[in-house]
């Protein structure tokens, strides 16, 4: 721990005398110095409070005369906290309804990244008020919207660790909310500040006996004028909340499909289903087109090359190309994953197969087979082809930041997947030995073509192969072709396009096998991937808002783009 981190707790008790010995308890085994601010109690709390002190004399109590609420009660514990030396304070609500025994993992956090602020996720069981979980999401929405960014996942946990001089800065410059609306807005102006926010799961339970200080009215309203300060304090902060993320290259960059949090995702659609989940998409989305520069010119120029392309060839141009119906898209693909995670997705009602897909599927065949994906369409819809009768297991391969969460994951909420995820960094004789030990056990196995690795070969260059791709050349990756070489099994092309409101499963043979003489190896190798890159855009041409490539598919990540 560094030498300058000194934390200790806060908490604002206003009528909670009864709870407050509970609490206490809790937070023992952790030996962090307590400052209790009394905001305002009635007597029996002010009873309660004095003799947990006299038990304690390592107790501060503050006592303010009147109610002040909560956000004056947190910063009057802050500025205690700042005078006695501390560098962050964990502020813990009185009620008892936080997880408390994870506050060795929020410090533990607030060490890696000390001027930020720490705050809990919150789990919630049964106990939640379906009022308070839907309120609870429209001021995520308008968060989103606030700060033109997803960063802030939750702004309304009250279990958090705060930097206490940058906290103590940001409310001497401006006048914070002081009762429900603190929370939300100390985390917003902090972020505008420069002070952004990291967050941890954490359970959270509403006591049956808790005591509310909720006020129905006077609070939203409270809530309601926050937001509408925030929206237009926003405004003038656009340019500096939109440049702080510089674009970078995909293969730079995390995955997009990592946007809201894969937890957060299934904890909604646990709570909510699907179709209440779906109305959040559209103003979530929208946050999202407003900010992410790069994928919407990226997006733009794709469209711009679907119309293009479909003119030249006198096709009819879809009358919904534009970016945000685009993003919408790739939204919908988001909640049919969760769908495919949870079983959800129904043959014949959700996926359906081409006429020419159940032939290139057959499942009479012992031998494994290669799937060749892309980044066109949901690529989890494969998992569809378990439900067949006699499905295969079906091995994906994708990068191991991916595989590892989405493991972690899937092991946690939806055991029953029927994909097993292979994390792989590059392609080579070992993967090559360990998926063709799976072909022969009639295993199948899943790889995308069209997104180069991130490492390089030796003196700089790219593994890849320049192949026409609407109408100009575009880098396709050498690995997945030559894995195929290797493997020497049936290859397939599959596609799962969102057409006519299902998912259509497009598959056709690809080689059988994948034959790269010595010879002529390179030749027969740059002939695959054409190959690969006509069928590609054939398919993208029949639905191209289905296309995830969100960056400039035709430009390789050169030595200026950050890591």
């Amino acid at each position: 721990m560094p030498l300058n981190f000194a934390p200790c707790v806060v908490i604002p008790c206003y009528n909670h005398g009864a709870m407050m010995a509970g609490v206490l308890a809790r937070l023992a085994p952790f030996q962090l110095p307590i400052i209790i601010v009394d905001d305002g109690s009635n007597k029996e709390t002010q009873q309660a409070l004095a003799a947990l002190v006299a038990l304690d004399p390592q107790l501060t109590l503050i006592r303010l005369k009147q109610n002040a609420g909560k956000g004056a009660a947190v910063i009057r514990g802050l500025e205690a906290a700042d005078r006695a030396g501390f560098t962050h304070a964990v502020q813990v609500d009185a009620d008892g309804q936080h997880a408390i025994e994870d506050i060795s993992a929020l410090l533990a956090l607030a060490t890696q990244h000390p001027d930020a602020l720490i705050s809990g996720q919150p789990i919630y069981d049964d106990s939640i008020p379906r009022s308070r979980l839907y309120g609870r999401w429209i001021t995520h929405i308008w968060v989103w919207i606030e700060t033109l960014s997803l960063q802030l996942k939750d702004s309304m946990c009250g279990f958090r660790v705060y930097p206490i001089v940058p906290t103590l800065q940001l409310a001497q410059r401006v006048a914070l909310g002081q009762r429900m609306d603190f929370d939300t807005e100390v985390m917003v102006r902090l972020y505008w500040q420069g002070n952004t926010s990291y967050f941890m799961p954490t359970r959270v339970t509403y006591p049956q006996d808790g005591l509310s200080h909720f006020d129905a009215l006077k609070d939203n309203v409270r809530i309601s004028l926050m937001h509408t300060r925030l929206f237009f304090g926003m405004l003038p902060r656009m340019p500096s909340l939109l440049m702080r993320r510089r674009a970078q290259h995909w293969a730079k960059q995390r995955e997009v499909k990592g946007l809201w949090g894969m937890r957060v995702m299934l904890a909604v659609w646990q709570l909510l289903g699907r179709r209440a989940f779906s109305l959040l998409l559209w103003p979530v989305v929208g946050a999202y087109w407003l900010t992410a520069a790069s994928a919407r010119r990226a997006s733009q120029s794709w469209l711009a090359r679907v119309r293009g392309r479909l003119q030249a060839r006198h096709l009819p141009v879809p009358a919904n190309l534009n970016s945000y119906r685009h993003f919408l898209r790739f939204g919908d693909a988001m909640l049919d994953k969760v769908a495919s995670w949870r079983g959800e997705l129904q043959l014949g009602r959700d996926v359906v197969f081409a006429p020419e897909a159940e032939a290139a599927l057959s499942m009479d065949q012992p031998q494994g087979k290669l799937l060749l994906a892309s980044h066109l369409g949901d690529v989890e819809a494969c998992r569809a082809l378990a439900q067949l009768q006699g499905g295969k297991t079906i091995n994906a391969l994708v990068f191991s930041e991916n595989a590892q969460r989405f493991k972690q994951i899937m092991a946690e909420s939806v055991p029953q997947a029927g994909l097993n995820l292979i994390p792989v960094t590059d392609i080579g004789p070992d993967t090559a030995i360990m998926l063709k030990e799976k072909l022969d056990r009639g295993e199948w196995v899943a790889i995308v073509g069209d997104r180069i690795a991130v490492n390089r070969q030796r003196g700089g260059d790219w593994r890849v192969v320049w192949s026409p791709f609407m109408g100009q050349p575009a880098p396709f990756p050498q690995g997945p072709f030559i894995l195929a070489a290797l493997l020497r099994c049936p290859v397939l092309l599959i596609f799962a396009l969102k057409q006519q409101g299902k998912l259509h499963i497009h598959c056709e043979p690809f080689a059988d096998p994948l034959l790269l003489p010595r010879a002529d190896r390179h030749a027969a190798l740059e002939q695959a991937v054409n190959r690969y890159a006509a069928r590609l855009e054939h398919y993208a041409l029949q639905a191209p808002l289905d296309w995830f490539n969100f960056f400039d598919f035709w430009h390789l990540p050169d030595a200026n783009d950050k890591e």
